[in-house]
C-alpha cells in the first residue's frame, strides 16, 4: 500500500494511481514488493525539524527517508518530502516543479532498495538508476 499525505502544505493534484502504479513497476525492477509506503509532503520547517531530531542535522533537505522494512524484499518505509526545496531545486534546475518532486520520489524508492548516495560513485549510480525510473513513467 502506497499512501500520500499534506503535512502543513496545501493539497494538490498527485494522479495518485498512476504514481502508484509507477512506484510498484520501480520496485519490481529491483525484485521488491510494497507493504507499506507513507510518502508525506510537506515544508521546508517540518522536514528541518525531522532532520534535526532524527539525524542531529540542522540543514534544510529535499527527503528524508525511513526504511522501516524488516523483510529484504518488502518494502516498509516512510517519505518526507519539502515542496519548497522541490520547488527551488526545479527553479534552479529549469525543470518542473512535477518532474523534480518525481525525482526526489524514486530516490527515496531506491534508498529504500538498498541504494545509496555517501560518495561520488554511489552518487552518479543512483543518479543513473534516477533516470532509468524516470524514463518508465506513462504519465
Amino acid at each position: 500500500m502506497i499512501q500520500f499525505n499534506f503535512h502543513d502544505v496545501e493539497e494538490f493534484e498527485l494522479l495518485e494511481e498512476d504514481l502508484v502504479s509507477w512506484l510498484t513497476h520501480c520496485l519490481r525492477r529491483y525484485g521488491k514488493k510494497v507493504e507499506m509506503l507513507d510518502i508525506t509532503l510537506c515544508t521546508d520547517e517540518y522536514l528541518l525539524n525531522l532532520n534535526k531530531q532524527h539525524l542531529n542535522h540542522d540543514y534544510y533537505t529535499d527527503i528524508l527517508t525511513f526504511d522501516l522494512s524488516v523483510l529484504p524484499d518488502l518494502i516498509q518505509g516512510e517519505l518526507y518530502i519539502s515542496i519548497d526545496r522541490v520547488k527551488d531545486n526545479a527553479n534552479q534546475l529549469n525543470i518542473s516543479w512535477v518532474d523534480e518532486l518525481h525525482r526526489v520520489i524514486v530516490h527515496g524508492v531506491l534508498h529504500l532498495c538498498g541504494f545509496d548516495d555517501k560518495d561520488e560513485v554511489s552518487e552518479v549510480k543512483m543518479r543513473q538508476e534516477e533516470d532509468v525510473l524516470l524514463s518508465l513513467r506513462m504519465f
